[in-house]
């Protein structure tokens, strides 16, 4: 009972040394960390307090042997030379962990065999009865890791892991396991706050982790007195008086502290399907009387303590791991930084995120920061005293940010309302750095000038600011009232934290300047596209906003694709077309969602023709026509447009074509590349034209070269110039366009 037994105890990366300190408060002797859990001795009694005590252990690993070993047969034999009749029965079940580096050992689940088959050899019956496997919920559970030429083989005694607390049956979409809930608490202080009657609160509480583990602490609750089952439990060497006599005491305790006054726990969520889930977690762990959780938005999060005693503010708020959430977190951030500064000055505030600088956003500075991980994912722990000399100046305001000009429109088919393409709390006045200040100045000019050109021209879509700052090398686009912002692969020369960091200065300013609502703003990057990223899908969404250019309204989607569904620098020949367009045959050659035919239409064109391979496209393009009032006998065609004009024999007075730089095809080895088979498609697409017929013929590869065979063949004119409005001149390199007609 008393004998001094080798345990090894396993916990997440990063809170080794807290493991420590607790193991040594349970009474571990020489206890020593090691990379994700701690080495120690002591008694079986020990080992039955870690299971039911420990806030912070996974696996409570009782050391059985140690052996050298060199192969499979090796590990087999090691393992065979325990006496597993002392620890299991003939007719158990079991299961086996199998980790490390072995020769001749290539998967972990060989490994596992080899050991299951040296203890199921040895306790096979005459009759043939053997141990079998379950993984789920073996009798024993069996771990081995083989290192350096030595392997560890224990018995655990947690069963499954003690993060499983037992009260957490419904959670949220990300939620903390609980033993690194725990450490976050213990990092931050919690247990000396709460022996000093403080309050917590958890504004965005998702499952009501913090908020347990917090209560379970502060009212000396033993973390796994709820569990039913233990590894222990069906070992033939378990000591039950030990542990029936160490679960009473346990019981005592709790309840002594569930007897005493409540401390102040409060935990708000603002999606009203998690608060009963929540609140049945919080039952199943026995402190309804001690946690309480309401429905609320961050931005009217404001604790309120009964005594009116300051504590801690815990938080795990999303960091996101897509490039496009960022644009709504950065507002995020920066919005429970402003409820931080202005309803809560003088608690303390500990922010785990995966996302550090995110947190630099909230206009806090730091005292503490604590690394951690999240499973796999690096994460920072961030300890704030919400003092106002810790607060950054110039941090954003309570202002609230301008409301919409205008509504969204409804869905094109349905006229359902829709929730915004990306989603974020209303920022405050932004936050400005240096250098985002002069981003936001030049941003300024432009739309003065652009905004008097714009509202001149009845145009409400056009771009406002083009890299016209190298080290902001973004572009952003207004539609309405949203702000569609595209970020450019930075040059190697850029570091990645530069160019994120300049990113965030962009998606700061943006609202206070445009006068936009921060879940207006969209942000993509735009990198080199090849191969089949070349239309590849950003999110399903599947939300569109109906936009007006010229006497057609199209529909955008802001989110879904790397493009909009209306390339904004073609707004010029667009209208061109529809002028044109009159009494035409109009062909519209890799029509993508068919802006260009909608115009023409529109304008008065016979009968029109669009051509692409994507049929997702082509139901856009449906759309597109159908919200104009515009019929079936507006033929849409989906084929590869190569194929379709060998085999078309159809007359059109009006041709379009605006070929990607490559798409993937049925033809021409798979590929269409623009450069190279050009004039094959111009040199099909005339053979269409009627006389007296023009052809339009533009593409935005920026090394482009028309052949000089179509030039000499045929009446070739560079009308690029004419096809830039203001918002595109700055590059007038974005597209080229040529007009090409029959020579007399």
């Amino acid at each position: 009972m008393h004998e001094s037994l080798e345990f090894f105890v396993t916990c997440p990366k990063g809170i080794e040394g807290l493991l420590l300190d607790e193991l040594t408060a349970l009474g571990a002797e020489s206890p020593r960390e090691t990379v994700a859990g701690v080495s120690m001795r002591g008694s079986l009694e020990l080992g039955y307090r870690i299971c039911l005590w420990s806030r912070l252990a996974n696996r409570v690993l009782l050391v059985l042997n140690r052996f050298a070993v060199t192969d499979a047969q090796a590990l087999y034999d090691g393992v065979a030379a325990v006496d597993w009749t002392a620890h299991m029965a003939a007719d158990a079940t079991l299961s086996v962990d199998f980790g490390g580096i072995l020769p001749g050992v290539d998967n972990t689940h060989f490994g596992a065999l080899k050991v299951k088959d040296a203890i199921v050899d040895q306790l096979r019956q005459a009759d043939g009865s053997r141990p079998g496997v379950d993984r789920q919920n073996p009798d024993l559970r069996i771990n081995v890791h083989c290192r350096s030429g030595e392997a560890q083989l224990a018995l655990d005694l947690s069963g499954h892991s003690l993060h499983q607390r037992g009260y957490r049956l419904q959670q949220g979409a990300a939620p903390l396991k609980e033993n690194l809930a725990a450490a976050i608490l213990i990092r931050a202080g919690w247990p000396q706050l709460a022996a000093q009657g403080s309050a917590l609160a958890d504004p965005m509480c998702g499952s009501g982790t913090f908020l347990v583990e917090a209560a379970m602490m502060a009212t000396d609750m033993a973390p796994n007195l709820q569990r039913e089952r233990f590894g222990f439990s069906r070992w033939l060497q378990h000591q039950p008086q030990i542990w029936d006599a160490m679960l009473a005491d346990a019981r005592q305790r709790a309840e002594a502290g569930l007897a005493r006054d409540p401390l102040w726990i409060r935990g708000y969520e603002a999606d009203p399907r998690l608060l009963q889930p929540v609140r049945n977690n919080i039952q199943r762990a026995g402190l309804t009387s001690w946690v309480k959780v309401y429905q609320g938005e961050l931005a009217t999060f404001e604790p309120h303590p009964d005594r009116g005693q300051a504590g801690l503010i815990v938080c795990n708020p999303p960091y996101g791991e897509r490039l496009g959430e960022e644009a709504s977190l950065v507002y995020l951030y920066q919005k429970l930084g402003e409820v931080l500064r202005e309803r809560c000055t003088g608690w303390q505030a500990a922010i785990f995120t995966g996302n550090p600088d995110l947190g630099k956003r909230m206009g806090i500075r730091s005292h503490k920061q604590y690394s951690l991980f999240n499973g796999a994912l690096p994460c920072k722990l961030l300890m704030m005293d919400l003092q106002p000399e810790r607060y950054v100046t110039g941090a954003s305001g309570g202002t609230s940010a301008a409301q919409p000009r205008s509504q969204s429109p409804g869905d094109p088919q349905t006229g359902a309302p829709r929730e915004p393409a990306a989603v974020a709390e209303p920022a405050g006045a932004a936050r400005l750095s240096e250098s985002a200040q002069m981003f936001a100045n030049r941003l300024k000019k432009n739309l003065k000038n652009l905004g008097k050109w714009a509202r001149q021209q009845g145009i409400s879509c056009y771009r406002v600011y083009d890299a016209d700052m190298p080290e902001f090398a973004v572009a952003i686009d207004l539609y309405d009232d949203w702000a569609h912002v595209q970020e450019y692969q930075a040059p190697e020369s850029i570091s990645e934290d530069k160019a994120r960091s300049r990113l965030q200065d962009v998606l700061v300013a943006l609202p206070e300047v445009l006068g936009i609502p921060a879940s207006h703003v969209v942000l993509k990057q735009r990198l080199r596209q090849s191969g089949s990223k070349q239309y590849q899908r950003m999110d399903r969404k599947g939300e569109f906003l109906t936009v007006r250019e010229g006497q057609v309204r199209l529909l955008v989607n802001l989110t879904d694709y790397l493009d909009t569904g209306v390339f904004l620098d073609h707004r010029p020949l667009r209208l061109r077309l529809a002028a044109e367009a009159r009494g035409k045959r109009f062909l519209n050659l890799f029509c993508y969602t068919a802006s260009a035919t909608v115009h023409a239409a529109v304008g008065g064109a016979r009968s029109t023709t669009s051509v692409d391979l994507s049929k997702t496209y082509l139901d856009w393009a449906r759309r597109n026509l159908s919200l104009n009032g515009l019929s079936d006998l507006h033929k849409l065609v989906h084929g590869d447009v190569m194929q379709w004009l060998e085999e078309d024999r159809g007359e059109y007075d009006l041709i379009f074509i605006d070929p990607p730089t490559f798409s993937n095809s049925k033809r021409l080895e798979d590929v269409f590349d623009v450069q190279r088979d050009h004039t094959h498609l111009i040199e099909m697409a005339m053979a269409r034209l009627a006389p007296g017929g023009t052809l339009y013929f533009s593409n935005n590869f920026r090394r482009f070269r028309l052949d000089r065979a179509l030039e000499e063949k045929y009446q070739v004119s560079d009308i690029s110039a004419q096809t830039l409005d203001r918002d595109f001149q700055r590059n007038t390199r974005i597209h080229r366009t040529w007009s090409i007609t029959r020579r007399s």
